[in-house]
């Protein structure tokens, strides 16, 4: 429930004004719905007195209460169409505002998150659950508002009109809250489950569909439909089963108002025909036919609220499950960035010292500024690509590290090259470049500079990324090409393709450059996107290049071609590469032999093989790589 009231503060407070005004209108609907029955009331006595000492006694009376009457109908119409126009509109105003809330929080999430959740799951937060919060605001909130008020003044009024039948109606309430205890705490805790359930399905979905060629290829369709129907007829089962208890609540409190109805009607007639004075706040009096033309229809309000009432707790247990799941994501803890230095375009004045520009477009001379909190100056180290890794530990919980005393040193230009078994810890090292994790212990440094004092999106704005997956979006191929450097003109884009030698088979499609791709790049081969994904890598013009299995789908004389129109790409960068195939790697000016987390050797191709060591084994084909 806390997680619901916080979802009311913050409705409340993105949009106060107007939700007053809702407010407002809330009670004055209510009220006036009240208010209007006591006129009718005044109204029907007046007509009896009419009947029996003529209409011109009564006629001033009259009229005054037949306008009242009108008047506080008219309000009540009003402010009820108000109230729900403007709920309508300012609940999908605030729906908007929270899904771009949760889209940009789930853009400030730190990788690990990713790992360990469903994206399938987090899909049905963004979608399924914050509708379950769009039936709340736009309707539950305010009909239980104006049913509250109701209630009250409801209740309020036939106290002052007759305590005695008050009695009776509290009698029928005190049935149709039991009722509504029993029958709704079933069907809320089968909504509540429905929600998760849901959850798990929708993350079974989008893994099934990510991996469908996976699944035809080992004929494993019918093993796929069995477990999805297993979380199916769960779905199926907890829906029914809150649904079942749903439908049967309004029919009971429904009937339970009738007998209730009936009952007063028993009642007030009873103590009309045998004069009973009629108990109310205003003490003893003949009770009257105007008392019980006007308690009628409040009676049939009241149980109306009751029943209102009860039938908003299936919308609120649903909203409490997918409030609970929102703001579990929103309060989930963003990626930490306590870093000061930034990468700013830069120039070398007439002295050779380093200067920052204004105009960026006037050159793609790029510099680390570094303001010192002691001091207070500033020092400007020029963006080289120096990259220095200092007994380096890793673990991704406290219980295990993965790394172990792992020293690199890169030079600007340098290539260096990680060769190990799947699990040696060579992507690892490259997502700690990328501060994607943090260290446990030792340094990293970049251009001298401890990269826990720089910036993440500046950081990773220097490093360009060319990973094993495919990653394109729906989209142009320009626009692919453009993603690695937004501000990239259509000219340097053909160029970063045609380093990469993807500028042949993109010239070849039906739209050239402007060839509409689907995301994940379904409609081109494996190794056009990542020739796609090499482009975008090269128009970053980042000094520092991380290629991750980056020709493992391409094939051999592909790899060559590829790798070919790369050396122009290489040239003058600090790069990292990570290859299964060792000849790839024989040009690396160092490579890194790791097996459990640990370098175990190191050097050049020809150092490698004289020591006649594990990488020698390798490179023989005495060992493979697994």
């Amino acid at each position: 429930m806390k997680n619901l009231f916080r979802l009311i503060k913050d409705y409340f407070k993105a949009h106060p004004v107007v939700l007053t005004i809702v407010v407002i209108c809330a009670f004055l609907n209510a009220l006036a719905a009240i208010i209007a029955p006591i006129m009718l009331q005044n109204t029907v006595n007046l007509i009896e007195i009419g009947i029996k000492e003529g209409f011109k006694a009564i006629s001033n009376d009259f009229f005054l209460y037949l306008t009242l009457m009108i008047t506080f109908y008219a309000i009540s119409i009003a402010s009820g169409f108000t109230y729900s126009q403007l709920t309508a509109r300012y609940a999908q105003m605030y729906l908007h505002e929270l899904r771009v809330r949760v889209f940009s929080h789930l853009e400030d999430l730190p990788i690990s998150y990713f790992d360990k959740n469903e994206k399938g799951s987090i899909m049905s937060t963004f979608t399924n659950d914050i509708d379950t919060i769009r039936q709340l605001l736009s309707q539950t909130l305010a009909d239980f508002l104006i049913c509250f008020v109701a209630f009250v003044s409801v209740f309020a009024t036939m106290i002052y009109s007759s305590i005695y039948l008050s009695i009776v109606v509290l009698i029928g309430t005190v049935a149709m809250v039991l009722v509504s205890k029993h029958v709704g705490s079933r069907s809320a805790k089968g909504f509540m489950n429905t929600q998760v359930i849901l959850a798990k399905e929708e993350g079974y979905v989008e893994e099934m569909m990510n991996g469908l060629k996976v699944v035809k290829s080992f004929n494993h369709e019918d093993e796929a439909i069995i477990k999805f129907k297993e979380i199916n007829n769960k779905l199926e089962y907890e829906s029914c089963n809150a649904n079942k208890y749903s439908n049967i609540l309004m029919p009971i409190m429904g009937n339970i108002g009738n007998l209730l109805y009936i009952a007063v009607i028993v009642v007030g007639t009873l103590l009309f025909v045998f004069k009973v004075d009629n108990l109310s706040i205003r003490g003893l009096q003949p009770i009257n036919i105007g008392i019980l033309v006007s308690f009628l229809p409040m009676v049939k309000q009241f149980t109306n609220n009751v029943a209102q009432v009860s039938n908003q707790v299936n919308p609120i247990a649903m909203a409490i499950g997918g409030v609970s799941r929102v703001y579990k994501l929103l309060d989930e803890p963003v990626e930490v960035d306590e870093g000061y230095v930034t990468l700013i375009r830069a120039y070398i004045d007439e002295n050779g010292i380093i200067k920052e520009i204004e105009d960026k477009n006037k050159t793609n001379c790029w510099a680390w500024k570094h303001p010192h909190k002691e001091s207070g100056d500033i020092t400007y180290t020029l963006l080289k690509g120096d990259i220095v890794l200092d007994d380096v530990d890793f673990g991704y919980n406290d219980k295990r590290l993965v790394l172990h005393n792992v020293s690199v040193y890169a030079k600007p230009g340098q290539k260096i090259a990680f060769v190990g078994a799947t699990g040696a810890g060579k992507t690892t090292i490259t997502n700690l470049i990328n501060r994607f994790y943090d260290i446990a212990d030792g340094k990293i440094r970049y251009d001298g500079i401890n990269i826990n004092k720089i910036k993440k999106k500046d950081l990773r704005r220097s490093l360009g990324v060319v990973l094993q997956d495919t990653n394109l979006f729906s989209g142009t191929i320009m626009d692919n090409i453009r993603y690695g450097r937004l501000d990239a003109t259509d000219e340097e884009c053909i160029k970063a393709a045609k380093l990469a030698n993807a500028d042949s088979f993109i010239t070849r499609l039906p739209s050239g450059y402007n060839t509409y791709i689907k995301g994940s790049g379904s409609n081109l081969s494996q190794g056009q996107a990542q020739l796609l994904n090499i482009a975008r890598a090269a128009v970053s013009l980042c000094p520092t290049l991380i290629l991750d299995e980056a020709t493992s789908s391409i094939d051999t004389r592909t790899e060559a071609i590829v790798l070919s129109g790369m050396e122009n790409l290489m040239k003058g960068r600090t790069v990292f590469l990570i290859a299964h195939r060792l000849s790839t790697i024989k040009d690396a000016d160092a490579i890194m032999v790791l097996e459990n987390g640990r370098i175990i050797e190191r050097g050049t191709h020809e150092q490698l093989i004289s020591l006649k060591g594990y990488y020698y084994q390798l490179y023989t084909g005495k060992f493979e790589l697994e």
